[in-house]
């Protein structure tokens, strides 16, 4: 074989290459996300709930990564505001919620213009008196349908949901699963009674008793407790989960260790991942 026979393989070679290469990187550049997370959090009081922050927003952005969406997190809840939410097609509540006027005025007419949610916990948390009282009605009574805090187990403890797996954001889930230990949360209404809530997972009977005190109050016996719900009249979806188990006693060390995370259960990592799939898939 001559000389410039090889040459010209070796251009060729060269040229299909390059031209390989170039076209990977135009699909990379064109391969838009799918769609845009921003998640609000404070991240400044109760430690399980700091936990669960420090938890979330890394597993977040990973899963960001692995299925092409876009994860951007913020304590700025002034970014709550018609400007900076066009941007964005899910909202997330990680630990609590607004109380400024112009910022909840923001997120109503964000979620009435079709905008998608998802809260955690303590976001959906309201007592008066408190620091934390309900005095946002639309928020509350009509979108969480939830109205008020009543009471909670303790210690976090693990449950076991009933799924509804009947619906979008949870077709993929068996009928039941094993949760990560949480602080389960009894509300002010039955959303059972509420036309517009679906409820999409709530504590199966084989948890009780659930919790362990001390107060025999902390301990439920039984009762229908709703822990996962959507209004259907919003693209929305309420997880109670966000409350790690931690070291309150300190019987390991004096740093507030944390005994449990939510995002290590593989099930409700997965029951999270697919209802933001959902919220943002707009199927």
């Amino acid at each position: 074989m001559s000389i410039l026979t090889r040459l010209a393989k070796a251009t060729n070679l060269f040229l299909i290459c390059l031209l390989l290469t170039a076209a990977a990187t135009v699909s990379a550049q064109n391969k838009k996300p799918k769609f845009k997370v921003i998640a609000f959090y404070t991240a400044q009081e109760d430690k399980a709930h700091i936990s669960f922050v420090h938890e979330a927003n890394p597993w977040f952005a990973k899963m960001a990564t692995k299925y092409n969406f876009v994860y951007d997190s913020t304590k700025n809840w002034n970014n709550l505001n018609p400007e900076f939410l066009k941007d964005y097609q899910v909202v997330l509540f990680l630990d609590t919620r607004p109380d400024v006027p112009a910022q909840r005025e923001a997120f109503e007419k964000y979620m009435k213009n079709g905008g998608a949610w998802m809260g955690f916990h303590f976001a959906a948390f309201a007592l008066t008196p408190s620091k934390f009282n309900q005095d946002w009605d639309w928020y509350h009574n009509e979108f969480l349908g939830s109205g008020q805090y009543v009471s909670n187990i303790w210690r976090p403890s693990p449950a076991v949901m009933d799924i509804d797996n009947k619906f979008g954001a949870t077709k993929h889930l068996p009928k039941t699963f094993h949760t990560a230990p949480n602080e389960w949360y009894r509300w002010e209404h039955d959303l059972r009674q509420n036309p517009d809530i679906r409820i999409l997972a709530s504590i199966d009977s084989a948890s009780f008793p659930l919790g362990t005190g001390p107060k025999q109050s902390e301990i439920w016996h039984s009762g229908f407790y709703p822990a996962v719900w959507t209004n259907t009249k919003y693209r929305m979806i309420y997880m109670n989960m966000g409350h790690n188990d931690m070291d309150y006693e300190h019987k390991y060390n004096n740093t507030d260790k944390t005994l449990s995370y939510t995002f290590a259960n593989e099930m409700e990592s997965k029951m999270i991942l697919d209802a933001l799939m959902w919220l943002g898939g707009r199927d």
